[in-house]
């Protein structure tokens, strides 16, 4: 049994249901989502499934830890400000255990000092918050070319 959570809130999928129906006949591609914010992991969730991609959340790095001793996932959704540290120092520890994984930092804190130390920190691409679905889409797009 997996450690990560998943989200089975039916009020919350038929709010987002527009996001629910990959058109896809792909087994759909696993994401973790690092983020201590549940709504935002409720919406970014629905988004991805919209693009074929099985997400399960985690709400803190120590919780972070445990999912990914037994899982690699493809795809990483990591905030920056966590309520246990920052994202941007746990970047290096996913990337060393797993180099194929792509890592997308999802942050409030939006400066250009904050992009460059996540991508020098190893980040494979940088969301500001607010996002859109049209953002998340293009960003899955991108890290899995």
């Amino acid at each position: 049994m997996s450690s990560y959570r998943d989200i089975q809130d039916p009020a919350l999928t038929a709010t987002y249901s527009t996001y629910t129906d990959s058109k896809s006949t792909e087994p759909p591609i696993r994401a973790l989502i690092i983020e201590d914010e549940v709504d935002i992991c409720y919406l970014l969730k629905g988004i991805l499934r919209y693009n074929n991609i099985s997400a399960d959340y985690v709400t803190s790095l120590a919780d972070a830890a445990k999912a990914l001793q037994t899982e690699a996932p493809p795809i990483v959704f990591l905030d920056n400000h966590l309520g246990d540290g920052l994202g941007v120092n746990y970047i290096s520890t996913v990337k060393s255990k797993y180099p194929d994984t792509k890592v997308i930092m999802l942050t409030a804190h939006d400066t250009q000092a904050d992009r460059d130390l996540a991508y020098s920190a190893g980040v494979d691409l940088f969301i500001g918050k607010p996002f859109t679905k049209d953002i998340i889409s293009r960003a899955v797009s991108t890290v899995l070319l």
